[in-house]
Protein backbone atom coordinates (compact mmCIF):
# COMPACT_ATOMS: atom_id res chain seq x y z
CA UNK A 1 0.00 0.00 0.00
CA UNK A 2 1.57 3.45 -1.26
CA UNK A 3 1.71 6.10 1.26
CA UNK A 4 -0.85 8.27 -0.48
CA UNK A 5 -3.77 5.58 0.35
CA UNK A 6 -4.86 3.68 3.22
CA UNK A 7 -7.04 0.88 4.01
CA UNK A 8 -10.92 1.44 2.58
CA UNK A 9 -11.74 -0.16 6.27
CA UNK A 10 -12.24 2.91 8.22
CA UNK A 11 -14.05 4.88 6.24
CA UNK A 12 -16.38 1.92 5.92
CA UNK A 13 -16.71 1.13 9.68
CA UNK A 14 -17.38 4.87 10.29
CA UNK A 15 -20.09 5.31 7.48
CA UNK A 16 -21.62 1.94 9.54
CA UNK A 17 -21.51 3.61 12.72
CA UNK A 18 -22.49 6.75 11.45
CA UNK A 19 -25.41 5.54 9.97
CA UNK A 20 -26.17 2.98 12.78
CA UNK A 21 -26.60 5.84 15.38
CA UNK A 22 -28.11 8.72 13.01
CA UNK A 23 -31.30 5.62 12.23
CA UNK A 24 -31.52 5.08 15.96
CA UNK A 25 -31.60 8.80 16.94
CA UNK A 26 -34.92 9.19 14.53
CA UNK A 27 -36.90 5.88 16.08
CA UNK A 28 -35.91 7.24 19.58
CA UNK A 29 -37.37 10.50 18.60
CA UNK A 30 -40.03 9.08 17.17
CA UNK A 31 -40.66 6.62 20.04
CA UNK A 32 -40.83 9.55 22.73
CA UNK A 33 -42.84 11.19 20.56
CA UNK A 34 -40.96 14.45 20.57
CA UNK A 35 -41.87 15.00 16.76
CA UNK A 36 -45.72 15.86 18.12
CA UNK A 37 -44.52 17.74 21.46
CA UNK A 38 -41.08 19.69 19.84
CA UNK A 39 -42.93 20.26 16.12
CA UNK A 40 -46.78 19.88 15.92
CA UNK A 41 -47.63 21.32 19.20
CA UNK A 42 -46.02 24.83 19.16
CA UNK A 43 -48.10 27.65 17.74
CA UNK A 44 -44.66 29.73 17.30
CA UNK A 45 -41.16 28.81 15.79
CA UNK A 46 -38.07 30.39 16.58
CA UNK A 47 -36.24 31.26 13.07
CA UNK A 48 -32.53 31.24 12.56
CA UNK A 49 -31.08 34.51 10.31
CA UNK A 50 -31.44 33.99 6.67
CA UNK A 51 -33.77 30.52 7.36
CA UNK A 52 -37.25 31.91 8.00
CA UNK A 53 -38.49 30.22 5.30
CA UNK A 54 -37.98 26.84 7.38
CA UNK A 55 -41.14 25.67 9.22
CA UNK A 56 -42.33 22.57 10.39
CA UNK A 57 -44.65 21.19 7.65
CA UNK A 58 -47.77 20.14 9.74
CA UNK A 59 -48.26 15.91 9.34
CA UNK A 60 -46.24 15.99 6.92
CA UNK A 61 -43.29 16.78 9.41
CA UNK A 62 -43.62 12.93 10.52
CA UNK A 63 -43.02 11.91 6.88
CA UNK A 64 -39.45 14.25 6.96
CA UNK A 65 -38.42 12.19 9.78
CA UNK A 66 -38.99 8.96 7.95
CA UNK A 67 -36.98 10.29 5.20
CA UNK A 68 -34.54 11.07 7.48
CA UNK A 69 -34.78 7.60 9.07
CA UNK A 70 -34.24 6.01 5.80
CA UNK A 71 -31.61 8.10 3.98
CA UNK A 72 -29.72 7.22 7.65
CA UNK A 73 -30.36 3.52 6.68
CA UNK A 74 -29.22 3.67 3.25
CA UNK A 75 -26.07 5.44 4.42
CA UNK A 76 -25.75 2.34 7.09
CA UNK A 77 -25.75 0.22 4.00
CA UNK A 78 -23.79 1.73 1.62
CA UNK A 79 -27.10 1.72 -1.05
CA UNK A 80 -27.22 4.80 -3.32
CA UNK A 81 -24.35 6.10 -0.97
CA UNK A 82 -24.21 9.53 -2.64
CA UNK A 83 -27.89 9.85 -2.60
CA UNK A 84 -28.69 8.87 0.61
CA UNK A 85 -25.92 10.76 2.32
CA UNK A 86 -27.19 14.17 0.35
CA UNK A 87 -30.64 13.62 1.74
CA UNK A 88 -29.96 12.82 5.11
CA UNK A 89 -27.58 15.99 5.06
CA UNK A 90 -30.76 18.21 3.41
CA UNK A 91 -33.77 16.41 5.80
CA UNK A 92 -31.96 16.29 8.58
CA UNK A 93 -30.63 19.99 8.59
CA UNK A 94 -34.27 21.02 8.17
CA UNK A 95 -35.67 19.47 11.00
CA UNK A 96 -32.66 20.77 12.94
CA UNK A 97 -33.37 25.25 11.28
CA UNK A 98 -37.43 24.32 12.37
CA UNK A 99 -37.11 25.67 15.52
CA UNK A 100 -34.04 27.33 16.97
CA UNK A 101 -35.03 26.88 20.75
CA UNK A 102 -34.35 23.01 19.88
CA UNK A 103 -30.58 23.87 19.04
CA UNK A 104 -28.08 21.12 20.21
CA UNK A 105 -24.27 21.75 19.49
CA UNK A 106 -24.49 17.54 17.93
CA UNK A 107 -27.10 18.36 15.51
CA UNK A 108 -24.28 21.24 14.12
CA UNK A 109 -22.15 18.44 14.12
CA UNK A 110 -24.39 15.48 12.45
CA UNK A 111 -25.27 18.29 9.46
CA UNK A 112 -21.85 19.35 9.02
CA UNK A 113 -20.82 15.79 9.29
CA UNK A 114 -23.00 14.31 6.65
CA UNK A 115 -22.62 16.81 4.33
CA UNK A 116 -18.69 16.20 4.92
CA UNK A 117 -19.67 12.13 3.98
CA UNK A 118 -21.29 12.93 1.01
CA UNK A 119 -17.60 13.77 -0.41
CA UNK A 120 -15.85 10.86 1.07
CA UNK A 121 -15.67 7.25 -0.76
CA UNK A 122 -17.17 5.84 2.51
CA UNK A 123 -19.43 3.34 0.12
CA UNK A 124 -16.63 1.56 -1.87
CA UNK A 125 -16.04 -0.82 0.49
CA UNK A 126 -17.99 -3.26 2.28
CA UNK A 127 -21.33 -1.79 1.07
CA UNK A 128 -24.26 -2.71 -0.98
CA UNK A 129 -23.05 0.23 -3.82
CA UNK A 130 -19.63 -1.64 -3.91
CA UNK A 131 -20.69 -5.47 -4.46
CA UNK A 132 -18.25 -6.68 -7.09
CA UNK A 133 -16.18 -3.76 -7.36
CA UNK A 134 -15.07 -2.92 -3.83
CA UNK A 135 -11.69 -0.85 -3.44
CA UNK A 136 -9.95 -2.09 -0.99
CA UNK A 137 -8.00 1.19 -0.23
CA UNK A 138 -8.56 4.91 -0.61
CA UNK A 139 -6.63 7.70 -0.61
CA UNK A 140 -4.75 8.70 2.83
CA UNK A 141 -6.63 12.64 3.10
CA UNK A 142 -9.99 10.90 3.14
CA UNK A 143 -9.54 9.01 6.58
CA UNK A 144 -7.00 12.05 8.07
CA UNK A 145 -10.13 14.52 7.26
CA UNK A 146 -12.69 12.96 9.70
CA UNK A 147 -9.98 12.61 12.03
CA UNK A 148 -9.05 16.58 11.53
CA UNK A 149 -13.05 17.36 11.66
CA UNK A 150 -13.31 14.98 15.07
CA UNK A 151 -10.03 16.61 16.67
CA UNK A 152 -11.45 19.45 16.29
CA UNK A 153 -14.72 19.65 18.44
CA UNK A 154 -12.91 17.98 21.05
CA UNK A 155 -9.69 20.78 21.17
CA UNK A 156 -12.17 23.52 20.61
CA UNK A 157 -14.27 22.27 23.55
CA UNK A 158 -11.23 22.16 25.67
CA UNK A 159 -9.92 25.91 24.58
CA UNK A 160 -13.83 27.29 25.20
CA UNK A 161 -13.45 25.70 28.77
CA UNK A 162 -10.54 27.61 29.01
CA UNK A 163 -12.49 29.84 30.82
CA UNK A 164 -12.22 31.32 34.66
CA UNK A 165 -15.78 30.46 35.46
CA UNK A 166 -15.46 26.82 34.68
CA UNK A 167 -11.80 26.96 35.82
CA UNK A 168 -11.68 28.80 38.85
CA UNK A 169 -15.58 28.60 40.36
CA UNK A 170 -16.31 24.90 38.67
CA UNK A 171 -19.25 26.74 36.66
CA UNK A 172 -21.73 25.46 35.80
CA UNK A 173 -20.96 22.25 36.91
CA UNK A 174 -21.22 23.07 40.88
CA UNK A 175 -24.44 23.75 40.14
CA UNK A 176 -25.21 20.86 37.75
CA UNK A 177 -23.53 18.35 39.96
CA UNK A 178 -25.24 18.17 43.41
CA UNK A 179 -28.39 17.56 41.91
CA UNK A 180 -27.37 14.31 40.75
CA UNK A 181 -27.81 13.25 44.40
CA UNK A 182 -29.81 10.12 43.62
CA UNK A 183 -26.87 8.67 41.59
CA UNK A 184 -26.12 5.35 42.97
CA UNK A 185 -22.71 5.42 44.69
CA UNK A 186 -22.13 9.03 43.20
CA UNK A 187 -24.55 10.92 44.74
CA UNK A 188 -22.96 11.79 47.61
CA UNK A 189 -19.59 12.32 46.04
CA UNK A 190 -21.38 14.83 43.45
CA UNK A 191 -21.75 17.26 46.53
CA UNK A 192 -18.28 17.56 47.07
CA UNK A 193 -16.87 20.78 46.02
CA UNK A 194 -13.62 19.25 45.18
CA UNK A 195 -15.15 17.11 42.81
CA UNK A 196 -16.90 19.59 41.04
CA UNK A 197 -13.10 21.40 40.21
CA UNK A 198 -11.95 17.61 39.41
CA UNK A 199 -14.32 17.19 36.96
CA UNK A 200 -14.15 20.82 35.38
CA UNK A 201 -10.05 20.49 35.24
CA UNK A 202 -10.29 16.71 33.87
CA UNK A 203 -12.78 17.21 31.57
CA UNK A 204 -11.12 20.70 29.93
CA UNK A 205 -7.71 18.22 29.54
CA UNK A 206 -9.65 15.67 27.97
CA UNK A 207 -10.66 17.55 25.70
CA UNK A 208 -7.61 19.28 25.08
CA UNK A 209 -5.33 16.16 24.61
CA UNK A 210 -7.62 13.47 23.63
CA UNK A 211 -7.32 13.70 19.55
CA UNK A 212 -3.51 13.77 19.89
CA UNK A 213 -3.52 10.48 22.54
CA UNK A 214 -5.81 9.04 20.00
CA UNK A 215 -3.61 9.59 16.71
CA UNK A 216 -0.42 8.18 19.00
CA UNK A 217 -0.14 4.44 18.61
CA UNK A 218 1.17 3.77 21.92
CA UNK A 219 -1.22 5.57 23.48
CA UNK A 220 -4.32 4.86 21.36
CA UNK A 221 -6.23 2.02 23.30
CA UNK A 222 -5.68 3.97 26.34
CA UNK A 223 -7.18 7.29 24.74
CA UNK A 224 -9.97 5.05 23.75
CA UNK A 225 -10.82 3.55 27.02
CA UNK A 226 -11.15 7.26 28.43
CA UNK A 227 -13.52 7.91 25.57
CA UNK A 228 -15.94 5.27 26.28
CA UNK A 229 -15.51 5.96 29.85
CA UNK A 230 -15.66 9.80 29.48
CA UNK A 231 -18.87 9.76 27.10
CA UNK A 232 -20.49 7.21 29.42
CA UNK A 233 -20.35 8.71 32.17
CA UNK A 234 -21.57 12.14 30.81
CA UNK A 235 -24.52 10.24 29.48
CA UNK A 236 -25.16 9.28 33.26
CA UNK A 237 -25.33 12.81 34.89
CA UNK A 238 -26.56 14.77 31.79
CA UNK A 239 -29.49 14.52 29.79
CA UNK A 240 -27.60 14.89 26.23
CA UNK A 241 -29.12 12.07 24.44
CA UNK A 242 -27.45 10.11 21.70
CA UNK A 243 -24.45 12.38 21.41
CA UNK A 244 -22.33 10.50 23.80
CA UNK A 245 -22.87 7.40 21.53
CA UNK A 246 -22.21 9.55 18.39
CA UNK A 247 -18.68 10.48 19.67
CA UNK A 248 -17.44 7.16 20.78
CA UNK A 249 -18.39 5.72 17.34
CA UNK A 250 -16.94 8.89 15.73
CA UNK A 251 -13.68 8.13 17.98
CA UNK A 252 -13.43 4.58 16.19
CA UNK A 253 -11.89 6.60 12.99
CA UNK A 254 -8.43 6.99 15.35
CA UNK A 255 -7.54 3.40 15.51
CA UNK A 256 -5.82 1.27 13.55
CA UNK A 257 -6.86 -0.31 9.63
CA UNK A 258 -6.59 -3.78 11.48
CA UNK A 259 -9.06 -3.02 13.88
CA UNK A 260 -11.87 -1.54 11.70
CA UNK A 261 -10.69 -4.87 9.36
CA UNK A 262 -11.78 -7.40 11.93
CA UNK A 263 -14.72 -5.51 12.82
CA UNK A 264 -15.80 -5.66 8.93
CA UNK A 265 -14.51 -9.48 9.01
CA UNK A 266 -17.28 -10.24 11.85
CA UNK A 267 -19.59 -8.32 10.09
CA UNK A 268 -19.45 -10.73 6.92
CA UNK A 269 -19.39 -13.86 9.15
CA UNK A 270 -22.80 -12.94 10.71
CA UNK A 271 -24.34 -11.85 7.21
CA UNK A 272 -22.82 -15.15 6.15
CA UNK A 273 -24.61 -16.95 8.76
CA UNK A 274 -28.27 -14.87 8.49
CA UNK A 275 -27.94 -15.84 4.83
CA UNK A 276 -26.51 -13.37 3.40
CA UNK A 277 -24.72 -13.55 -0.03
CA UNK A 278 -21.12 -12.69 1.38
CA UNK A 279 -19.31 -9.98 -0.39
CA UNK A 280 -16.25 -10.85 -1.93
CA UNK A 281 -13.58 -7.91 -3.88
CA UNK A 282 -14.60 -7.47 -7.44
CA UNK A 283 -12.65 -6.33 -10.55
CA UNK A 284 -10.18 -3.40 -10.10
CA UNK A 285 -12.05 -0.69 -11.34
CA UNK A 286 -10.76 2.96 -12.98
CA UNK A 287 -8.90 5.66 -10.77
CA UNK A 288 -11.40 8.73 -9.83
CA UNK A 289 -10.55 12.30 -9.80
CA UNK A 290 -10.14 13.92 -6.52
CA UNK A 291 -10.35 17.83 -7.53
CA UNK A 292 -13.53 18.30 -6.82
CA UNK A 293 -14.07 16.16 -3.27
CA UNK A 294 -10.77 17.24 -2.04
CA UNK A 295 -11.88 20.79 -2.71
CA UNK A 296 -15.32 20.93 -1.26
CA UNK A 297 -13.89 18.92 2.37
CA UNK A 298 -10.90 20.93 2.36
CA UNK A 299 -13.54 24.10 2.25
CA UNK A 300 -15.77 22.43 5.18
CA UNK A 301 -12.44 21.76 7.63
CA UNK A 302 -12.21 25.83 6.87
CA UNK A 303 -15.43 26.77 7.76
CA UNK A 304 -15.10 24.32 10.66
CA UNK A 305 -12.16 25.65 11.86
CA UNK A 306 -12.64 29.34 11.40
CA UNK A 307 -16.38 29.73 12.59
CA UNK A 308 -15.73 29.17 16.09
CA UNK A 309 -13.90 32.43 16.28
CA UNK A 310 -16.43 34.90 14.90
CA UNK A 311 -17.30 35.34 18.53
CA UNK A 312 -13.98 37.65 18.05
CA UNK A 313 -15.99 40.40 16.01
CA UNK A 314 -18.48 41.15 18.51
CA UNK A 315 -18.35 43.68 21.48
CA UNK A 316 -19.20 42.41 24.54
CA UNK A 317 -18.80 39.63 27.43
CA UNK A 318 -19.75 36.36 24.91
CA UNK A 319 -21.73 34.43 27.40
CA UNK A 320 -23.94 37.53 28.37
CA UNK A 321 -24.20 38.76 24.58
CA UNK A 322 -24.08 35.61 23.51
CA UNK A 323 -23.00 37.27 19.98
CA UNK A 324 -21.20 33.92 17.83
CA UNK A 325 -21.64 31.83 20.88
CA UNK A 326 -23.78 28.88 18.76
CA UNK A 327 -21.82 26.40 15.83
CA UNK A 328 -18.53 26.78 17.70
CA UNK A 329 -18.45 23.88 20.07
CA UNK A 330 -19.05 25.63 23.64
CA UNK A 331 -19.92 22.48 25.13
CA UNK A 332 -22.13 22.96 28.47
CA UNK A 333 -20.63 26.03 29.53
CA UNK A 334 -23.37 28.05 31.07
CA UNK A 335 -26.09 27.86 33.02
CA UNK A 336 -28.70 30.80 32.35
CA UNK A 337 -32.24 31.21 34.25
CA UNK A 338 -34.40 33.95 33.24
CA UNK A 339 -36.95 35.99 33.47
CA UNK A 340 -38.82 38.08 31.05
CA UNK A 341 -42.70 39.93 30.25
CA UNK A 342 -42.95 42.35 27.59
CA UNK A 343 -44.57 45.93 27.53
CA UNK A 344 -46.31 46.73 24.83
CA UNK A 345 -47.24 50.67 24.21
CA UNK A 346 -49.78 52.02 21.91
CA UNK A 347 -48.10 55.26 20.11
CA UNK A 348 -51.34 57.28 19.86
CA UNK A 349 -53.20 56.56 23.12
CA UNK A 350 -49.86 55.88 25.39
CA UNK A 351 -51.98 52.57 27.22
CA UNK A 352 -49.66 49.94 27.70
CA UNK A 353 -50.45 46.45 28.87
CA UNK A 354 -47.79 43.70 29.86
CA UNK A 355 -47.53 40.50 28.12
CA UNK A 356 -46.16 37.06 29.42
CA UNK A 357 -44.79 35.31 26.53
CA UNK A 358 -45.38 31.45 28.29
CA UNK A 359 -49.16 31.93 27.16
CA UNK A 360 -47.55 32.18 23.32
CA UNK A 361 -44.85 28.98 24.31
CA UNK A 362 -43.95 25.82 24.97
CA UNK A 363 -41.66 25.60 28.76
CA UNK A 364 -39.34 24.70 26.48
CA UNK A 365 -39.31 27.83 24.20
CA UNK A 366 -39.90 30.11 27.15
CA UNK A 367 -36.88 29.05 29.04
CA UNK A 368 -34.65 29.70 25.70
CA UNK A 369 -36.27 33.17 25.37
CA UNK A 370 -35.59 34.32 28.78
CA UNK A 371 -31.79 34.37 28.55
CA UNK A 372 -31.17 34.84 24.91
CA UNK A 373 -30.83 37.76 23.23
CA UNK A 374 -31.80 37.13 19.46
CA UNK A 375 -34.83 35.45 20.80
CA UNK A 376 -35.97 38.16 22.84
CA UNK A 377 -35.83 40.65 19.94
CA UNK A 378 -37.68 38.07 17.66
CA UNK A 379 -40.14 37.48 19.65
CA UNK A 380 -40.51 41.42 20.61
CA UNK A 381 -41.26 41.91 16.99
CA UNK A 382 -43.19 39.22 16.46
CA UNK A 383 -45.33 40.53 19.32
CA UNK A 384 -45.19 43.96 17.36
CA UNK A 385 -46.51 42.56 14.22
CA UNK A 386 -49.14 40.55 16.00
CA UNK A 387 -50.77 44.00 16.70
CA UNK A 388 -50.41 45.82 13.84
CA UNK A 389 -52.92 42.45 12.25
CA UNK A 390 -55.61 43.84 14.76
CA UNK A 391 -55.50 46.81 12.41
CA UNK A 392 -53.51 48.63 15.08
CA UNK A 393 -50.58 51.34 14.94
CA UNK A 394 -47.18 49.66 15.07
CA UNK A 395 -46.58 49.54 18.79
CA UNK A 396 -43.21 50.15 20.79
CA UNK A 397 -42.65 46.84 22.34
CA UNK A 398 -39.99 47.02 25.94
CA UNK A 399 -38.90 44.14 27.90
CA UNK A 400 -38.44 43.47 31.34
CA UNK A 401 -36.02 41.17 31.86
CA UNK A 402 -33.27 39.29 34.46
CA UNK A 403 -30.75 36.53 34.09
CA UNK A 404 -28.49 34.79 36.59
CA UNK A 405 -25.42 33.23 34.95
CA UNK A 406 -23.11 30.75 36.20
CA UNK A 407 -24.10 30.89 39.59
CA UNK A 408 -24.42 34.95 40.12
CA UNK A 409 -27.09 36.69 41.45
CA UNK A 410 -30.38 37.38 39.17
CA UNK A 411 -29.51 41.06 37.43
CA UNK A 412 -31.21 42.78 34.81
CA UNK A 413 -30.54 41.97 31.29
CA UNK A 414 -32.25 43.60 28.66
CA UNK A 415 -32.76 47.87 28.70
CA UNK A 416 -35.91 48.42 29.59
CA UNK A 417 -36.25 51.95 27.87
CA UNK A 418 -35.54 50.48 24.89
CA UNK A 419 -38.38 49.88 22.30
CA UNK A 420 -37.09 46.43 20.66
CA UNK A 421 -38.94 47.36 17.48
CA UNK A 422 -36.40 50.06 16.95
CA UNK A 423 -33.55 47.40 16.81
CA UNK A 424 -32.71 45.19 13.66
CA UNK A 425 -30.51 41.95 13.62
CA UNK A 426 -27.23 43.83 12.74
CA UNK A 427 -27.62 46.35 15.97
CA UNK A 428 -24.81 45.51 18.34
CA UNK A 429 -26.66 43.70 21.30
CA UNK A 430 -24.42 46.01 23.08
CA UNK A 431 -26.41 48.70 22.39
CA UNK A 432 -30.25 47.11 23.92
CA UNK A 433 -28.49 45.04 26.28
CA UNK A 434 -27.44 46.39 29.71
CA UNK A 435 -23.76 45.59 30.61
CA UNK A 436 -22.40 42.81 32.50
CA UNK A 437 -20.91 43.85 35.14
CA UNK A 438 -18.27 41.06 36.18
CA UNK A 439 -15.33 39.95 34.06
CA UNK A 440 -15.13 36.29 32.72
CA UNK A 441 -11.46 35.65 31.74
CA UNK A 442 -10.55 33.07 28.87
CA UNK A 443 -10.92 32.34 25.07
Amino acid sequence: MGRRSLSAAPLAVFRIGFGLMMLLSVVRFWAKGWIEKLYLEPTYFFSYRYFEWVKPLGNWTYLLFAVVGLSALGILLGWKYRWSSTVFFLSFTYVELMDKSTYLNHYYFVSLLSFLLIWLPAADYFSLDARGRERPTVPAWTIHALQVFVGVVYCYAGLAKLNSDWLLQAQPLAIWLPAKYSLPGLGDLLQQRWVHFAFAWLGAAYDLFIPFLLLWRPTRWLAFGAVVVFHVLTRVLFPIGMFPYIMIVSALIFLDAGVHERIIGYLRTGLGRLGARPQVPGKVVRERNWGLPKTVVCAVLALHLLLPWRYLLYPGELFWTESGYRFSWRVMLMEKAGYLSYRIEDPITGRSRTVDPSRYLTPLQAKQLATQPDFILEFAHHLAREYQQRGQAPPAVYAESYVALNGRGSRPYVNPSVDLTTVTWATPRTAWLLPFEDTIYGL
